[in-house]
């Protein structure tokens, strides 16, 4: 899987933006506040991962009202021409050669990507939120019924945590609150099943990555946290349904009173233990980042898994964040499919063998 050209117009700071990338290595350099990020903040959206940006709007070059990503892309076999049309107070337009598409993870079944940020080698001591968020990206790229479950809770949530805010002041709202409750376990359910499932395939692969990191010092393990009353998360979700729908039924009157909502799949998290005790809070910042890039190198390879090829890698100024050993460790991992790795000095990716290199400088592309 590839992304072979790229043309934005009023995307982030580009104006205008048309490059043809290399299969393998693809380093784009220049000093900070350029631009680098942002390109491979299109080339996740294009795979229908929004990674920074809450809005689209917040996509769009300052003073436009319009933005266009472009991407010619290869992969299972075929070509394809993805496209996607941001405008201010207008719905995205999304499409797949030609053919509209109705939602953003229909993106996600044509491009698969990984994108690893410098936040990310935090992924283990940050809140559960920032777990959550991974699951989701990968997740989403890689069953539409989940990108669509996970819309609709959230959704759900926003609108049931409303209700509970302003009760006080308009007690008739809680009249519809059961209503959202039971949309809520309905979607809910499917959240869960999904997470486990992907848990379990990464509690599969992940491990070994680490020992192989870690020189067989270190023994990473992964579990899943969710609602008390799931008893087998990787259960059907009808089963899980019933089992939501009677943990909501059992905290009513207490989210009433604390008008939030107790609990969900919203307040997942994705477990990690390093030698059976707890990384977020036992192990060292070194122990959490190999653990981290161990899990995010492991999600790659449940990619490969499942597509048969290499989702495109996107290494946004990681390595300049890593001693030697861990550098050296992620080089050798990506061998194989595409990659795109951001640096401020081309200098600094001597040891890697670079298929094209491209400069950025304020927004553009210098020949």
């Amino acid at each position: 899987m590839r992304i072979d050209t790229l043309h934005l117009e009023d995307f982030r700071n580009y104006r205008l933006f048309d490059a043809a990338f290399h299969p393998s290595v693809n380093v784009i350099y220049g000093e900070n506040a350029q631009g680098k990020t942002n390109l491979l903040e299109a080339m996740a959206y294009l795979s229908g991962v929004s990674a920074r940006a809450r809005y689209d709007r917040e996509l769009i070059r300052f003073d436009t009202s319009r933005a266009r990503l472009k991407a010619t892309v290869s992969g299972r076999g075929r070509q394809f021409d993805l496209e996607a049309i941001l405008q201010q107070g207008q719905r995205r337009q999304l499409s797949s050669n030609g053919v509209k598409l109705k939602a953003m993870a229909e993106l996600g079944q044509v491009l698969n990507t990984v994108l690893f940020r410098p936040e990310d080698l935090y992924l283990i001591r940050e809140g559960a939120a920032t777990r959550r968020r991974f699951l989701d990206e990968c997740i989403c790229q890689l069953r539409p019924r989940y990108a669509a479950a996970l819309t609709e809770y959230k959704r759900l949530h926003e609108h049931k945590t409303r209700i509970l805010r302003d009760s006080i002041e308009k007690p008739s709202l809680l009249d519809t609150l059961d209503a959202f409750s039971y949309g809520m376990a309905r979607a809910g359910a499917v959240v869960i099943h999904y997470r486990a499932h992907f848990i379990r395939r990464l509690e599969e692969t992940a491990p070994a990555i680490h020992q192989d990191f870690s020189g067989d010092r270190e023994t990473l393990s992964l579990d899943y946290e969710t609602v008390s009353t799931v008893t087998d998360p990787k259960a059907p979700p009808r089963v899980l349904f019933d089992q939501l729908l009677s943990h909501q039924a059992s905290h009513r009157q207490a989210e009433i009173a604390s008008r939030t909502c107790l609990s969900g799949p919203h307040k997942d998290d994705l477990l990690v233990d390093i030698d059976g005790r707890a990384a977020k809070t036992y192990s060292s910042q070194g122990q959490t980042r190999t653990a981290a890039l161990s899990v995010k190198l492991a999600a790659r390879e449940i990619f490969f898994q499942e597509t048969g090829e290499y989702p495109v890698l996107l290494l946004d100024d990681v390595l300049s964040e890593l001693d030697s050993r861990r550098q050296a460790f992620v080089l050798n991992r990506i061998r194989g499919g595409q990659v795109f790795i951001t640096c401020c000095e081309e200098e600094k990716l001597a040891g890697v063998e670079k298929g094209a290199a491209f400069h950025i400088h304020g927004g553009g592309l210098l020949q």
